[in-house]
């Protein structure tokens, strides 16, 4: 049966292009092709083409090519050539799991002449082995006939060149036979390939951790030894008994970027066992228990039975939001806001007309007073006017100290943008003449107010963290936003920020810049800061250092440049949860008076969590700068671990508690490396809202 289906590829073959007569002219080809295949199809010009159907078949015979030259590539053991091709190439485009005349798929040739580095770059594009080879014997028989075929092949090709005379037709045939040579020797290499392998040892380092109340996840790492084959996919079982049996479930992971699997659905405060096995072609190897051996679905607020910080705490605010606005609506505060002219509503709908109309009211320069920005940027360009200036508007121009009280209200009123017309009906000037706070506080919702309108948009963006100000008496209020979406809107101007920042006169000195040259020359910081204050942490444990220094009138808390909306910070673990076993230990730490407790039982989950616990710890202070030494003062705040979303956790490091907060004058020894700065607190807590 098997000899009666390779003389039917045969005939099928005939049907086609002959193949390389040598392996120099299957390399030839092969070049020559994928020279072609380097081409986009979309680059003819499609008038040319007869019509859709045309192009759809152009398309698919370039894909077809693309197959066959993803099997030449693996067969010549190309690696350059396979990656270019999946990445150029979708898996479906390629075939990449649809066998080929040989009934072989390209990671069968790779793992069968045992090419790790291509069989690794199939497997992470998706790739799979034959469906034909159910069995060991399946996949023996196999090979054993295609080589037997090959081989066959080669015999009656060679009796044909000895036999016929000298002619086109005899080097036709000389080619054939060639290139049948080269084949048989591949078919062989992966015969003898498949003989010699063996089953692949356990997996390494399997370690076994809590992911939940409900869940468990398991890592580990490729076996030392695959016994040349290389491994395809891994078993993940599970038990609640430790010689696994009765089997509660397992699980086939063949997706290899990341050797890992969380087991999900468990019961909490039950033990459950965990073991990984890995496969080649050979089939499974011995399973791998893990460490520690078992674990327990649960998490650390089962230990007092605490409830999330936040939980209802949104929806509380959203409903104490809209009682203060019932009764504000009938207020007779409400009333002079009430008729506002049309033409304000008319300036939004034009969206950025205004933004380039003869009659805006944006300045073009500050007259010592308090003045409001708004930095719009996409890519490496800017919103300017059509005067070419960052829009600026006044807040006050009587105003030349901000305290920084009134600052900080301002960036809270950033979080209501969509807000700002009801928050005016609350402060109207009939109140706010009894208050100079309120005087400002109202003047600032109307410069926000006036900004919106003229650029018609309501989102002003993130404040930045701290005003600019000049000695000539300008503050200068700065808002960043990133726009992100293709949308087009009428008449807009984009400048690229090195032609605004050279195309500018300026009309100060440059030991004394006025704030808006002071923009201009630190705009790039700005948008950097922006940008990096909207990066998120890889879900995980982290160890965070608290450090605060207070002043006068605020508290600021250190942070990393690169990351400026979290503390000074380094990972733990990938797994963000502490079990409730966990927890127990840490408070355990925190209640003993020895400076160093006594290392856990091995083999644990707290043990581990130890000793994970002790390499953050000196990496933590070599990023701050404290000596080791130090840290035996410090200690791990204990109330309670610090949620973000379900999949950041933080496990807080303070020094002692004379030194949490630095007081004005008091001296620092231990000055953190440069990549640090210290935001307002308030700001702080905004940029973790967001």
């Amino acid at each position: 049966k098997m000899t009666q289906q390779m003389r039917d590829l045969q005939l099928a073959q005939a049907r086609k292009p002959p193949g390389p007569s040598s392996p120099n002219a299957a390399k030839r080809l092969y070049r020559n092709l994928s020279g072609k295949f380097r081409v986009n199809y979309t680059s003819f010009d499609e008038g040319s083409l007869a019509g859709r159907g045309e192009k759809e078949k152009l398309r698919k015979s370039y894909l077809f090519q693309s197959n066959a030259a993803l099997f030449e590539a693996v067969e010549l053991q190309d690696l350059d050539r396979v990656q270019e091709l999946l990445k150029q190439y979708s898996p479906e485009e390629l075939d990449l799991n649809t066998p080929n005349s040989e009934g072989l798929l390209p990671l069968d040739i790779a793992i069968m002449t045992n090419n790790a580095p291509i069989a690794r770059a199939l497997l992470q594009a998706g790739a799979k082995e034959s469906p034909h080879f159910v069995s060991l014997e399946s996949r023996s028989l196999h090979l054993s006939t295609l080589v037997r075929e090959a081989e066959q092949r080669v015999n009656e090709l060679t009796a044909q060149v000895v036999n016929e005379a000298p002619n086109t037709d005899c080097s036709e045939k000389e080619k054939q036979l060639k290139a049948w040579e080269w084949r048989y020797r591949l078919y062989k290499r992966m015969k003898a390939g498949f003989e010699h392998a063996r089953v692949p040892d356990p997996p390494t380092n399997v370690h076994l951790s809590v992911a939940s109340s409900s869940s468990v996840q398991v890592t580990f790492w490729e076996p030392l030894s695959v016994n040349s084959a290389i491994v395809t996919k891994y078993k993940v079982e599970w038990s609640c008994s430790p010689t696994f049996l009765p089997l509660l479930g397992e699980a086939v992971v063949d997706k290899l970027k990341s050797l890992h699997f969380t087991i999900r659905g468990l019961a909490s405060g039950t033990a459950y066992y965990v073991q990984v096995s890995a496969y080649n072609m050979k089939g499974w190897g011995p399973p791998q228990a893990s460490v520690p051996p078992f674990a327990i679905p649960s998490n650390w607020r089962e230990y007092d039975g605490r409830a999330p910080r936040r939980r209802g705490q949104a929806e509380a605010l959203d409903h104490l939001l809209s009682q203060v606005k019932t009764v504000h609506q009938h207020c007779v505060c409400h009333e002079p806001c009430k008729n506002q002219p049309q033409s304000r509503k008319h300036s939004v709908s034009k969206s950025l007309k205004h933004l380039f109309h003869p009659g805006s009211k944006f300045l073009k320069t500050l007259k010592r007073g308090l003045y409001l920005t708004a930095i719009f940027y996409k890519d490496d360009n800017i919103l300017v006017t059509h005067e070419d200036q960052i829009p600026v508007v006044e807040i006050d121009d009587t105003y030349s100290c901000l305290l920084m009280q009134d600052f900080l209200w301002f960036t809270k009123v950033s979080c209501m943008w969509d807000e700002i017309l009801w928050l005016r009906q609350c402060v109207t000037v009939s109140q706010s003449s009894c208050s100079c706070i309120l005087q400002t506080r109202f003047k600032m919702l109307l410069a926000i107010s006036q900004m919106q309108g003229l650029l018609g948009i309501q989102d002003l963006g993130q404040v930045f963290f701290e005003p600019i100000k000049d000695k000539q008496g300008n503050i200068l209020i700065v808002t960043v936003k990133e726009v992100k979406t293709n949308q087009t809107f009428e008449s807009v101007r984009w400048v690229p920020i090195c032609k605004l920042q050279t195309s500018r006169k300026s009309v100060s000195s440059p030991e004394e810049p006025t704030a808006l040259d002071t923009l201009l020359i630190s705009m790039q910081d700005k948008l950097a800061y922006h940008q990096r204050s909207s990066h998120a942490l890889s879900p995980g444990l982290y160890l965070g250092y608290l450090k605060l220094c207070s002043a006068v009138d605020q508290i600021r808390v250190l942070v990393p440049e690169q990351l400026p909306n979290i503390l000074c910070h380094v990972k733990i673990r990938s797994n963000p949860n502490i079990s409730r076993e966990e927890w127990e230990w840490l408070q355990k730490m925190a209640s003993m008076e020895e400076p160093i407790p006594a290392e856990p039982e091995a083999e644990t989950s707290q043990n581990h969590l130890f000793q994970e616990l002790q390499v953050a710890i000196k990496e933590l202070m070599t990023l701050v700068n404290i000596p080791l030494q130090e840290a035996k003062d410090f200690r791990l705040y204990s109330q309670e671990v610090l949620d973000f979303g379900g999949q950041v956790s933080f496990l807080l490091l303070l020094p002692p508690s004379d030194d949490v907060c630095t007081a004005p004058g008091q001296n620092n020894p231990y000055t953190p490396q440069s990549g640090f700065l210290t935001l307002p607190l308030q700001i702080f807590e905004l940029g973790k809202r967001r």
